[in-house]
């Protein structure tokens, strides 16, 4: 599935999870209040390289560094790319 960004090398294009809006105790945050979550989907990957084959795939829920990658506006959305070795896990719902 090809969406308009396309990753090259071992470079993966994720998207952030929402944030919580409240609390475990119920308290309703304010947007600037919302922690930003450090776990996001998968939306494309780039082929690898001969030294760095490609581990991740679409549709993956992936945990990342918290300062990785750039961030950027592409269709009204946020997506953040990032090479793959700030992906630190994935997470199976």
């Amino acid at each position: 599935m090809s969406f308009g960004i396309k990753p090259l090398g071992e470079r993966v294009v994720i998207k952030r999870l929402e944030a919580e809006e409240k609390t475990q105790s119920g308290i309703v945050l304010p947007g600037q209040a919302k922690e930003q979550p450090q776990m996001a989907e998968v939306v494309a990957v780039g082929p690898g390289t001969k030294d760095d084959k490609m581990e991740l795939a679409v549709g993956d829920t992936v945990v990342f560094s918290k300062y990785a990658g750039t961030e950027i506006k592409y269709k009204g959305d946020e997506y953040t790319i990032m090479s793959q070795k700030d992906i630190l896990a994935t997470v199976e719902l």
